[in-house]
């Protein structure tokens, strides 16, 4: 199995649910800012509305930290919509909402699930230069927790302004890191 980490980007061209309308979103809108893609299986399900909801209620910590949030599925932007207007949870949500009905999406990030015509749970942060920062992956039965995806992308914002420091484990904004060398072989 290949990493998708510090590659590239694959270009895209889809269609979202954004804030009551229809946009095309493209690759080169994530270029120049720091970008989250969440895939998730499928709209009307179970563990997905708790998920994008908890990206909702957290989406103004990331504009605020530069960072945009896609949510992708296989489903229809008009299924985006449907969902959207008729789930109190779903109603939350402002950020883009990207429809992959081909998994074109899906498949480059290695997460479309081929008999089921759905993705897995994955979430992947690109940096301004269009990098794949961090990639994973759930099971579709385990949710996700924005509070830790918040703490991740702090970490790789710290790391791209600091090249020569690592942040540690269960590292938070303001907390120490660590500077490779020598000196720390065997000390930590």
């Amino acid at each position: 199995m290949n990493t998708l980490i510090n590659s590239q980007l694959p270009e895209f061209k889809s269609q979202a649910f954004v804030n009551g309308d229809f946009k095309t979103i493209t690759h080169n809108e994530l270029k120049g800012k720091w970008s989250v893609l969440f895939f998730y299986p499928a709209d009307f399900t179970f563990v997905c509305p708790t998920e994008l909801g908890d990206m909702a209620d957290h989406y103004n910590t990331f504009k605020e930290m530069g960072v945009e949030i896609y949510s992708v599925s296989t489903d229809t932007h008009f299924t985006h919509k449907a969902w959207h207007d008729t789930s109190e949870t779903i109603k939350k949500i402002t950020y883009p909402m990207l429809a992959d009905p081909t998994g074109h999406l899906a498949r480059s990030f290695g997460v479309y699930i081929e008999e089921e015509g759905m993705a897995y749970r994955g979430t992947f942060l690109i940096n301004p230069e269009g990098q794949i920062k961090l990639a994973e992956v759930n099971d579709n039965g385990i949710g996700r927790n924005a509070d830790e995806l918040l703490r991740k992308v702090k970490a790789a914002q710290y790391i791209a302004k600091n090249p020569n420091e690592v942040c540690p484990a269960k590292w938070k904004e303001g907390a120490k890191t660590l500077k490779p060398g020598l000196d720390l072989v065997g000390k930590i």
